[in-house]
């Protein structure tokens, strides 16, 4: 386990060196988001992945889960492949074997910076909801509690998208307390807890939070 926390923390400052500076991003692109996403509600919905108030609980105290929640399944440690049309342009091939055949790597500090994840979070006028790749079933809400500039500024300096406890559906996320690796109940690998002196930092990985949400998980 020792191998998985040295190379989430130093990846991270691997990540700011190489990323793009904030001028250098498509400034043309998240504009023409922000006037979709402003313009019309329906867009709002489908582009920032938004959810209606009171439709899960978000936020809560740290929920501890055990190792039979990654046991072997039919998939991997899921039950089914990841969806096959996920969201922010991410790698299908990248999120199954992140999500499904993984305990303890992750998709390279900074990924989601070439993705649209910045655009979408950015031009959205209210918090983001995250759901599983494999599931459809939310586990994450953001920002909630600051900016979604400091959102995704953490989420820059540490490599990741990054989420704290007033962020997270813990009806549907645990955290191996032997590991300190943040999971989804259905056997998803989303990331770890790394926390900081602000309390716990949730760093998931962008594939493992890319699904759209489906019927039967609402």
């Amino acid at each position: 386990m020792m191998k998985t926390y040295v190379w989430a923390l130093i990846l991270p400052l691997t990540a700011v060196a190489l990323a793009p500076s904030a001028t250098q991003l498509d400034v043309g692109r998240r504009q023409f988001l922000t006037a979709v996403v402003a313009s019309t509600g329906a867009a709002s919905g489908v582009l920032a992945n938004t959810s209606p108030s009171g439709a899960f609980d978000v936020g809560g105290k740290l929920v501890f889960g055990d190792e039979e929640i990654m046991s072997k399944k039919a998939h991997g440690t899921s039950e089914q492949p990841v969806q096959s049309d996920l969201l922010y342009e991410v790698d299908v091939s990248l999120a199954d074997k992140i999500c499904n055949f993984n305990r303890h790597f992750a998709e390279r500090a900074g990924y989601f910076r070439y993705t649209n994840w910045e655009d979408i979070v950015l031009a959205s006028d209210q918090p983001v909801t995250f759901y599983d790749s494999v599931t459809g079933k939310p586990l994450f809400q953001a920002p909630i509690g600051r900016s979604k500039e400091s959102f995704v500024e953490e989420s820059r300096v540490h490599g990741w998208p990054s989420f704290r406890d007033s962020e997270v559906v813990w009806e549907n996320v645990r955290v191996l307390s032997n590991s300190g690796e943040t999971v989804s109940v259905s056997g998803t690998h989303l990331g770890h807890n790394l926390p900081d002196r602000r309390g716990n930092r949730y760093c998931i990985n962008l594939v493992s939070i890319a699904g759209k949400p489906w019927a039967s998980s609402a």
